[in-house]
């Protein structure tokens, strides 16, 4: 976060979904005035539309549960899994052939790396 106004923003949004109160440009205002923090006018209008239909405390218990780390729905989190599973081996054969190349490669020089 760049700015103490994005900070406090943040903050009083983080305060509202805690206590299951709507996120509006008004309530983070409300917030800020009782903290003492002075913002540019347009930073809790800013943040309520950008969390709009957005579910904060979802959002903060699902960071880095999801295979890919993508923004998907719910429902769509079994295909994601099962494409992580079959590309898996794939990616394992690649390392396992890159380590090898890099092997015969020492090789080609007469000496290795840990020799």
């Amino acid at each position: 976060m760049g700015s103490k106004a994005e900070l406090a923003c943040v903050y009083s949004a983080l305060i509202l979904a805690d206590d299951d109160v709507a996120i509006t440009g008004e309530k983070i205002q409300t917030i800020l005035k009782a903290a003492s923090v002075d913002v540019e006018p347009y930073w809790p209008g800013l943040f309520a539309k950008a969390l709009e239909g957005i579910n904060v405390k979802d959002l903060i218990t699902n960071v880095g549960s999801r295979a890919g780390g993508g923004t998907a729905p719910r429902g769509g989190n079994a295909p994601v899994s099962v494409a992580v599973t079959e590309a898996a081996p794939a990616e394992k054969k690649e390392e396992a052939k890159k380590k090898e190349e890099s092997e015969e490669s020492d090789d080609d020089m007469g000496f290795g790396l840990f020799e």
